[in-house]
């Protein structure tokens, strides 16, 4: 019977549940960092596609070129930074960990372009670019005895558009000591083709001229004689990067030697006595073969006067580092009485809403079915009914007070969060698989325990109602009810205490009808009494379970992509197997079990890494596009910018595994008149997607007083936002944007 299963096996998923939850999110420290893929050459988020590679002709030997590098792939409009970022951003950084005998040089910087964005101008990478590392192999180097060596990287970017977003991954490529490793070779012969050649003259100058560097470069090779060059210093805060040549600075050829008359930085530092250049060609005069850039070190001639910072750090990069820095928790404040209640009240109604959501049916039901097995003993319906309640209440405060306490850590954290994580959607997909199982027929708990223990439930019913309150929490608290998300945007605010007391009230909401019917011994008077059906109805019960687990592997594919959501449904059905073996009797039971709990524990190694890591690029960036309707991805600036621009913008905070959020986009969001009205008023569509852990939807949600989906904005320029409710009806839709 699954009460056993509640009382034997739930406490111990449970806990796991919540460490499990507590340690994929510590371990993504960063806000918007996409996960990390152990144990792996490739890492992807929603913005680059990073990978480990190396170019080793003859394996791994003394003497012989070896090149390890790290390929990165952005996603249109994104891009990282070379070794000066210019006026904002950081350079990619390089961690390498390896065997005795073997030492890496520094990256060997291709060619960077100049990205500009409004008045700023950066250097750095957009596209695909490799950045190349010289790995050297000493003479006493030992091959170990696998014949392999394990080169490890931690890697960390920041990575633009108008917003950047921080982002590290750690990576693990094994090299063969004598094979070789050529199937990157023309990535790495493109690399270093870019990186600018030293010039053989040693006579460059700067010569300060007030406010300006007086540039002299000679020996440029004859193909960039006459050539209007790209200057990409290798120092940050000197020259102003964004000043246009011809305007800001000149440059001209006297004879085959470069000259430029550069502008210094309003923020730069103290003066040096030599400077590092980098002069290219311009993009349509770069040769198809040889050299397009070339490096040289200019003799500084004189010395320029520090700015009144001195830092050498320029306010556009100190407010980008600021802008990205997680922002400090705000010290909770004592919520007047009014606010208390309005926040209490609404956790009540919106934990009686929570009963409504689909995946609580089964549980509620296998408890009503409770009513009909004990006629007549109220005591037993009074004592289920309270350790119900129990179990409901004390799960809301457990998430609620983990919740609390991770964003105090820091974490931009949410209501929902637990489904943010790829391994804790797995493992709710496992247990509803079993559960299945367990009401369809397939097997009884009791089968694989002593008769003692098989009847732990029959004498301690009200353990198993406790547990059943847990599973109901387990199940329903992802999404955000009508009354709920205001009352949690209150309760994130206020004091721990008050906090808590908004959870309690949630948990209570959603026990009520439980402990109401318990207590009320007419419920048990409109049930039929025991028999045949009740075997029939608890089959039929297995059914919801299984649409979960389908939902589950659906919002798992959200994350991790179809690789993921396959691999997941492999290992069910592979678990699936094994129950069903040890059903089995005699010397069958144990050889079948034996064989496929081998082949399940080979196919999770083999497969199981799938599941957690991050959807390949494109996968995530696609889903706002692929919704139809015009939607475009969400930002702040996305909001700023059309809102400056004098359009309305409508926007869907929304989250693959929020039942309610796919309801709503189903429905009210695709309704033809709603679309209408949308397109009549120009208004702009964007989709704020909260499937995986999003600092800035976070921030957001939080400057709109919630912390869980569905939430649904209305920005009109000039006016403040209307945050519509989490049951959206077309007609709440339709008159909000008549009020435009």
């Amino acid at each position: 019977m699954p009460h056993f299963f509640l009382l034997r096996v739930l406490p111990r998923f449970l806990t796991a549940l919540f460490f499990i939850a507590a340690s994929a999110l510590w371990t993504s420290a960063n806000a918007q960092l996409g996960p990390k893929s152990d144990a792996s050459a490739v890492v992807s988020t929603p913005r680059v596609r990073a990978e480990l590679v190396a170019h080793a002709p003859q394996g791994i030997t003394p003497g012989e070129p070896l090149w390890l590098g790290l390929q990165i792939t952005h996603q249109p409009d994104w891009h990282t930074y070379w070794k000066n970022p210019g006026d904002s951003g950081l350079p990619t950084q390089l961690t390498w960990t390896l065997p005795a005998g073997l030492d890496v040089g520094e990256i060997a910087w291709p060619e960077p372009q100049k990205i500009r964005i409004e008045h700023l101008a950066n250097y750095g990478y957009e596209g695909t670019v490799l950045l190349p590392v010289p790995l050297q192999v000493a003479s006493t180097f030992q091959a170990p005895l696998s014949g392999t060596v394990d080169v490890r990287l931690h890697a960390s970017w920041l990575v633009c558009k108008r917003e950047c977003i921080p982002e590290e991954g750690d990576f693990t490529l094994q090299l063969p000591v004598r094979g070789s490793t050529a199937l990157h070779a023309a990535a790495f012969d493109s690399a270093l083709a870019a990186q600018p050649r030293a010039l053989a003259s040693d006579g460059s100058t700067a010569r300060v001229d007030g406010e300006r560097l007086q540039l002299r470069v000679p020996g440029l090779p004859a193909a960039a004689r006459g050539q209007a060059l790209q200057l990409f210093p290798e120092a940050p805060a000197v020259i102003e990067h964004a000043a246009e040549s011809g305007s800001g600075w000149t440059q001209a050829w006297e004879g085959d030697v470069w000259t430029a008359s550069v502008p210094l930085s309003a923020e730069r530092g103290a003066s040096v006595a030599q400077l590092p250049l980098v002069l290219a060609l311009p993009a349509q005069a770069a040769p198809a073969g040889g050299a397009r850039a070339w490096r040289t070190v200019a003799t500084v001639d004189g010395a320029w006067t520090a700015a009144a910072s001195g830092a050498g750090v320029s306010p556009a990069l100190a407010a980008a580092l600021e802008a990205n820095r997680a922002s400090p928790a705000p010290v909770p404040r004592p919520a007047g009485l009014g606010a208390l209640l309005t926040a209490l009240v609404g956790g009540l109604l919106g934990g009686l809403i929570l009963n409504l959501m689909p995946c609580v049916f089964p549980v509620l039901a296998i408890k009503v079915i409770g009513f009909a097995r004990h006629r007549g003993n109220r005591r037993v319906h009074r004592q289920a009914g309270l350790a119900y309640t129990a179990g409901v209440v004390l799960s809301f405060l457990a998430l609620g007070g983990l919740l609390l306490g991770l964003r105090a850590a820091g974490e931009q954290l949410g209501w929902g969060f637990q489904l943010q994580s790829p391994a804790v959607v797995a493992a709710l997909a496992a247990l509803f698989t079993v559960i299945g199982l367990n009401l369809a027929g397939v097997f009884e708990f009791g089968q694989f325990a002593p008769g003692r223990l098989a009847t732990l439930q029959a004498r301690h019913p009200a353990a198993d109602a406790f547990l059943s309150g847990m599973l109901a929490v387990a199940i329903a608290s992802p999404c955000t009810a009508p009354f709920m998300g205001a009352s949690l945007g209150f309760a994130i605010d206020m004091p721990v205490a008050q906090a808590l007391l908004v959870f309690a009230a949630l948990g209570v909401g959603m026990a009520l009808p439980y402990l109401a019917a318990s207590w009320m011994p007419a419920v048990a008077g409109w049930l039929p009494r025991p028999g045949a059906w009740m075997d029939t109805f608890r089959r039929g019960m297995a059914f919801p379970m299984f649409a979960t687990v389908a939902w589950l592997v659906w919002v798992l594919g959200q994350q991790s992509g179809i690789d993921g959501a396959g691999a997941l449904l492999a290992l069910l059905v592979a678990g699936s197997a094994v129950v069903w073996a040890l059903t089995l009797r005699g010397r069958t039971r144990w050889v079948v079990a034996s064989v496929l709990i081998a082949v399940g524990a080979w196919l999770a190694s083999a497969i199981g890494l799938h599941v957690t890591k991050p959807a390949e690029i494109g996968t995530l960036a696609a889903a706002p596009a692929a919704a139809g309707q015009g939607w475009q991805p969400w930002s702040a600036e996305r909001v700023a910018e059309l809102q400056a621009a004098g359009r309305p913008v409508f926007v869907d905070f929304t989250a693959a595994w929020c039942v309610t959020c796919q309801y709503n986009k189903r429905t009210t969001l695709a309704n033809a008149e709603v679309q209408a009205d949308f397109a009549a008023r120009n208004v702009a569509l964007l989709r704020a997607d909260w499937t995986r852990r999003d600092p800035a939807i976070t921030a957001a949600l939080a400057q709109l007083g919630r912390s869980g989906v569905p939430v649904y904005v209305l920005h009109a320029p000039g006016k403040a936002p209307v945050v519509m409710t989490e049951i959206l009806s077309a007609a709440e839709v339709r008159d909000a944007l008549a009020a435009l």
